[in-house]
């Protein structure tokens, strides 16, 4: 089963016009990943990630329900591409 996971986006760290990498934090959680897909997205937007990769802007209410979703369940441990 695949999971895609909601962060915000708390750094744009690069811009280029072949890369695009940004820092996002899964709910304190920080980790490097790609906005290739996602040039429209900004500082402080939450996006969707799956395997490191933002696939989708999503409001921060439906991120924020999915954290508390995942906590509800004790299944809040990041996937393995995502541990440091």
């Amino acid at each position: 089963m695949c999971l895609a996971i909601p962060g915000k986006v708390v750094e744009i760290i690069e811009d280029t016009p072949l890369t695009r990498q940004a820092r996002v934090s899964f709910d304190g959680v920080i980790k490097s990943i790609s906005l290739a897909l996602l040039p429209e997205a900004t500082v402080g937007q939450y996006v969707l990630i799956h395997a490191g990769v933002a696939i989708s802007v999503v409001d921060e209410e439906e991120a924020q329900e999915t954290f508390a979703y995942l906590k509800e369940i004790d299944e809040l441990e990041l996937p393995e591409e995502f541990s440091s």
